[in-house]
Parts: structure tokens; sequence; C-alpha cells
């Protein structure tokens, strides 16, 4: 019990640049807290003792604001920073090293009994604030959860999902992606530091096609030169009355629409 305590304090230690001492960590993490009564709640729980459990539970959600339902299982140096809104089903699995923020909802979407509602967390995953996982399926190991993400799926190992709903960014396809980007001037899928994935994107497409309402101008543009320049001898349909020889894609206001 205590080699665990000292893990769980270490782990704060760790990830959490606000932690000054063990001491304040024992004494002023509610996260902690919540993990210490859930051990007790979910050791009734497997005694057949529900209500008990349940009961330990409900303290410990007095107590921390966090709410573990018993049954729950948590693996080591599990970290629920702040926590204040977590909220972690029956069903949910959660491995070791893994690191859960405020608002955090491991939710099931079925009503069946006894089934597998809620998700299981691989080793290393790290939830956002107010991220929703919900349903009976895997987030891989060292797989990361942006906040306010809506998960509804499974979510690969070393993968991000962001977005509700959310959408899987894999990093070694979207290293690829970046690769082939960077030989058309912009970014694919924007995975940059402070910049939303879609927004950059979309101006990236904006850009792109800006670019090439810029080629065909200059295309009628040269065709209505080299007709001029022929006289009377060039054919009439050279350059038909709905040819566009002057740029009327405005990139920049559209740009500024997906800010």
């Amino acid at each position: 019990m205590f080699q665990r305590l000292r893990e769980d304090i270490a782990c704060i230690l760790e990830r959490d640049p606000a932690a000054r001492s063990a001491w304040e960590v024992l004494t002023c993490y509610p996260g902690l807290h919540a993990l210490l009564l859930h051990r007790s709640a979910h050791w009734c729980w497997q005694q057949g003792w529900p209500w008990l459990g349940r009961f330990i539970s409900h303290l410990a959600r007095f107590v921390s604001g966090i709410e573990i339902h018993p049954g729950a299982v948590i693996g080591r140096r599990v970290f629920i920073d702040h926590g204040m809104g977590v909220v972690i089903g029956e069903t949910a699995e959660i491995g070791d090293d893994c690191t859960i923020y405020q608002g955090v909802t491991l939710g099931g979407t079925s009503l069946a009994k006894g089934a597998k509602r809620h998700p299981t967390l691989g080793r290393g995953v790290i939830v956002g604030a107010n991220s929703q996982v919900l349903g009976g399926f895997t987030v891989g190991d060292n797989a990361r959860i942006g906040s306010n993400a809506v998960v509804v799926k499974a979510v690969p190992a070393g993968a991000t999902a962001v977005g509700n709903p959310a959408r899987i960014i894999d990093a070694q396809i979207d290293a690829v992606r970046e690769a082939t980007a960077a030989k058309m001037g912009f970014s694919a899928y924007g995975i940059t530091q402070g910049d939303d994935p879609v927004a950059q994107a979309m101006k990236g497409l904006i850009d792109h096609a800006a670019t090439q309402e810029h080629q065909i101008t200059l295309l009628w543009q040269a065709i209505e030169t080299l007709s001029k320049q022929a006289g009377t001898n060039a054919p009439t349909h050279c350059v038909p009355p709905d040819a566009q020889t002057q740029d009327q894609f405005d990139a920049a206001a559209l740009s500024q629409l997906v800010k």
C-alpha cells in the first residue's frame, strides 16, 4: 500500500510543475484522495459488498468532486489533475501512467447490464480537460485526447483524437501528409503548435485554389493577346465571352472566415 502511495506522489511531482513537495501532494491533491478512496471501494466491490463500495465512492465524490464507480479498474501511477467533475464508469479500465484532467467523462452508451459499456485506456494515455470518451472501445497506449473532444470510437496507439465528434490524427500518417504538403507550399493538415488543424487545412486549400485561378487567368490573358496579334486570321472562338481574364478570387477574405 505504501509503495503504491509513494509511486502516486512521485508521478504527481513529475507531471505537475505546480507541485512543490510530497506533503503538499498528500494533503492538497483531490485526485490522489479520490484514487486512495477508490482502492478501498474497489476492494469492497470485489468482495461482494457493493453497497459499501458505492458508499465509499459517494464519500470520495463529496470530498474530491471526482466520481469513480467502485467497479472501475485503475492501474498504477494514474494522475487525475485538478479532477473536479471527472466521472469514471463501472466498466472503465485505466492503464498505468495515464493522466486525466478535470471534467473528463469515461462514460457508456449502452443500458445493458453486465456489458462492457465504458472505455479502456491503455498505458500512458492523456485525456484532456472536459473531453468525453463514450463507449466500450479501447484507447491505445500513449494516445492523446484533446480538450473538449467527444470520442465515440477506438483510438489507435500513439494517435491523437480532437474535435466533436473526434477525428483521429495518426502521427505516422500525419508526417507523410506534411511531407506531401510541403511540396505544395502549405500545411495540408496543420498540426502545428496553437493551430486548429481543420482551419489550417482550409487555409491551405484556399491558397491553392487562389493560385490555380491566377494561373488560369494568366492563360486566358495569353490567349487573348495571341488572338489580337493574329488579327483577322484568328479563330473567333479562341477567347469565349465568359473567359475570366481578371483575378476575382478573394483568398484573404475566405481565410478570415476560418480563423
